[in-house]
């Protein structure tokens, strides 16, 4: 089994390479950020003082009547009401770097939407007037934590059928292996077409109905590497000694095998973002309010003049597969007994 020391080398392997190390660096650095998004674009003041008594609008519900007004709906802090307030003498406010939340619209706008990058919308609004950045922002965490989920459910579900299969072999092998084939040849876009039209669209439901087929590529490696250790010696001297076939999987083989499991972590979570990105961008994957990098390129393209909506996006999207690329790339040399 490999010990902490082993698993240290690796790592040390990994960093000495520098575009490994900025690679990770800069995907880390900016989805950290992005759990932050709240806090970084938001139309919603961090905290300000109201007549002395102090508020925290981006994790409190206020109402307008908690500030004199009149209704009891959610205070909206570029109102007139509230700005006056807010600029009275004695009381201030501390709005995020970016004061637009990714569904806030801006209704001051001297030019048609999409509007360019101006002072008050650093990267332009799209085609309804929301921030771009703001969009970009969200869209980008959506994506990654949707990959990080889906990645996570296939996994699982791939590393517990290829266990099954190759620790097993035989008939249950055979039988698994049709069964794989035949749900691998479904037409996995027509599916999704189909739920799409019956079910209203939804992030958890896609998750489902992609961590259906997502699980397959995996599990034949680990299906060829507990093929290979079944018969190990350290597997028979197990067997002998009377330890249980579960035991067996889980404590000798199953972490004998995870190299092609971690090795193929970025490459799997780079896909996903793809896939997720594709299907917004052809209307099959979130609902249409949710920030999406998706959805933001398929506007670039309805609107060929606004060049900050594609150019942008494309940056970030660009970005974060090259950086996941490069990781996976990095971890596969790391691994490798031979470099």
């Amino acid at each position: 089994m490999m010990t902490f020391k082993k698993y240290n080398s690796y790592w040390i392997k990994f960093l000495n390479n520098k575009r490994n190390k900025y690679s990770l660096f800069l995907f880390s650095f900016f989805f950290i950020l992005s759990l932050f998004a709240e806090i970084l674009s938001n139309d919603k003041p961090i905290m300000m003082s109201i007549d002395n008594e102090l508020y925290f609008p981006i994790v409190v519900v206020y109402t307008d009547k908690h500030f004199n007004g009149y209704f009891d709906t959610e205070a909206d802090y570029k109102d007139n009401f509230m700005t006056e307030k807010m600029s009275k003498k004695g009381n201030w406010v501390v709005f995020p770097p970016n004061p637009h939340s990714y569904n806030s619209i801006n209704l001051n706008n001297s030019t048609p939407n999409p509007a360019p990058p101006s002072q008050y919308n650093y990267l332009g609004t799209d085609d309804r007037g929301r921030d771009v950045l703001a969009r970009l922002i969200y869209g980008f965490r959506l994506s990654v934590l949707f990959a990080f989920a889906l990645t996570a459910i296939g996994i699982l579900i791939g590393l517990f059928f290829g266990a099954i299969q190759g620790y097993y072999a035989g008939k249950i092998d055979l039988y698994l292996q049709r069964f794989i084939e035949i749900w691998g040849s479904m037409p996995e876009l027509y599916l999704l077409i189909i739920f799409s039209s019956l079910f209203e669209p939804n992030i958890f439901l896609l998750i489902i109905l992609l961590s259906l087929f997502g699980w397959m590529g995996l599990s034949d490696y680990v299906r060829a590497e507990f093929l290979k250790g079944r018969n190990m010696e350290y597997v028979i001297a197990a067997r002998t000694l009377g330890l249980s076939n579960t035991s067996i999987i889980l404590k000798h083989i199953l972490p004998n095998s995870m190299v092609s499991v971690i090795t193929f972590l970025p490459f799997r979570i780079s896909g996903a973002i793809l896939i997720l990105t594709s299907l917004d961008f052809l209307g099959l994957g979130v609902p249409p309010d949710t920030p999406s990098l998706g959805e933001l390129l398929s506007q670039g393209k309805d609107n060929i003049e606004a060049w900050w909506l594609s150019i942008s996006t494309f940056l970030v999207l660009t970005g974060t597969l090259l950086s996941l690329i490069f990781i996976g790339e990095g971890i596969r040399e790391s691994l490798d007994s031979r470099s």
